[in-house]
């Protein structure tokens, strides 16, 4: 039986197919809520949440009331999980986080719906991220509306799946005898995804009064401890030692986050994310407390009732080795390429001693060999690097049955030329998966 009947409340979810949003949205379809997702991309969201209604919707094109009246149609109380971290070409901070979210208000008011608005830790206007003040403005914009509202602000969230922070935990828990850490000792308070989807059904049910509320555990533990016991889940030996990086290699990791940003690679390791931890993710649990009759489940608590299967721990260790299967991958084209190149007249020879004439012969090398290095570069674009590798599979696949029809001696060459296509293929085959968004 449900906790609230929840049936005839229509309820939006923004940012449906998010790690929280999903979740959300999971939550109030089981309270028997009828449920609509916004999301950007309506086949990305179709495989996330089968079978719920989605609409399309970017809140970057949101930015008066009136954009928002198709959507608020008939619609009671709209969740707002969306949400960026920094602002780079998909992400404008101001437009998501404030912009929207007044214009947002405004047509909630002009419809008589609610808002139940998932903010942040340290959301505040002094605060020293961009990302929390512009959180913080659209607080501000929601409560300066009059509309009936909930402010939810989640500790670092803990759920089934990781995204964000949560996946950052398992990537540095993956990492084999010693554990590197940025501000180890930096205070942190969890919630599990359950503690939350709670908050918001209760919201949405009535149950909760209106007002702000830090979603958080009793007591904040270090970094350092939350990786121990995110280790500890996951099944990995305990390490070492701990090796506190210094703030100069820390700011150097941020910085080659924020480029990788640039080209499309959204790293939990930028600058906001490391400035946030610094400051610690700490909040205040009584409010939430004294409104609920309840507090929040402890990181222990949480991981104890949390299963954890094989696919918890290859996706860890998959997320730590991503950027080394893409940089080898992409060094390998290149290389390839550009030794092509350099060697002109030696791989021309090759193809003329198979029949080709000397002028098919240097085009066809001049050819392939941009080709190689225009694939090394392409999966660098992160919009492209899944298409990149699929390329790149299909050239490798030529290369072998080109080469075995018109020098299979390459075959028993010393060096291997053909041999090592064979790896550089797998390789590519076992990027595709790992590039997967969601």
């Amino acid at each position: 039986m449900s906790r609230h009947d929840l049936s005839g409340k229509q309820v939006l979810v923004l940012g449906a197919y998010g790690f929280i949003g999903a979740a959300v949205t999971r939550a109030l379809q089981a309270e028997s809520a009828t449920v609509q997702g916004m999301v950007r991309d309506l086949g990305q969201g179709s495989k996330i949440l089968p079978g719920v209604s989605l609409k399309q919707g970017d809140l970057r094109e949101l930015l008066v009331a009136q954009d928002w009246q198709d959507l608020l149609t008939d619609v009671d109380v709209v969740v707002n999980c969306a949400g960026a971290l920094q602002d780079n070409a998909d992400d404008d901070l101001e437009a998501v986080h404030h912009t929207a979210i007044a214009a947002l208000a405004d047509g909630c008011m002009d419809h008589g719906a609610s808002v139940v608005q998932i903010s942040a830790i340290g959301a505040g206007a002094a605060a020293s991220t961009h990302f929390l003040r512009s959180k913080a403005a659209g607080d501000a914009a929601l409560r300066a509306s009059g509309v009936p509202l909930w402010i939810l602000k989640p500790g670092l969230v803990i759920g089934q799946t990781d995204y964000g922070g949560s996946a950052l935990l398992r990537m540095l828990a993956a990492v084999p005898w010693v554990q590197p850490l940025a501000y180890p000792d930096t205070p942190v308070q969890c919630v599990g995804m359950q503690d939350l989807c709670k908050a918001v059904t209760d919201a949405v049910a009535g149950h909760l009064p209106q007002g702000t509320y830090d979603l958080v555990e009793d007591t904040p533990q270090s970094l350092a401890e939350v990786v121990r016991s995110t280790r500890r889940w996951l099944g990995f030996p305990e390490t070492r030692f701990t090796v506190a990086l210094p703030p100069i290699l820390t700011k150097a990791v941020a910085e080659l986050a924020d480029g990788l940003a640039r080209v499309g690679w959204k790293s939990p390791l930028r600058s906001t994310a490391l400035t946030v931890m610094a400051d610690g993710v700490t909040g205040d649990p009584e409010p939430y407390r004294a409104a609920s009759g309840l507090g929040v489940a402890s990181l222990t608590d949480i991981y104890a009732t949390l299963p954890c299967a094989r696919e918890h721990r290859l996706t860890a260790q998959m997320t730590l080795l991503m950027p080394l299967v893409v940089a080898t991958l992409s060094l390998f084209w290149l290389l390839s390429g550009l030794f092509g190149l350099v060697s002109l007249s030696t791989a021309s020879d090759v193809l003329i001693g198979a029949g080709w004439s000397a002028p098919m012969a240097l085009a066809g090398v001049v050819f392939w060999s941009l080709g190689d290095i225009v694939l090394g570069l392409a999966i660098l674009w992160r919009p492209w690097a899944a298409r990149a590798c699929q390329a790149q599979i299909a050239v490798a696949m030529f290369y072998l049955i080109a080469a075995s029809i018109t020098a299979p001696d390459l075959w028993s060459d010393p060096l291997g030329p053909l041999v090592k296509i064979l790896p550089a293929m797998i390789l590519s085959l076992v990027a595709l998966p790992m590039l997967d968004r969601r």
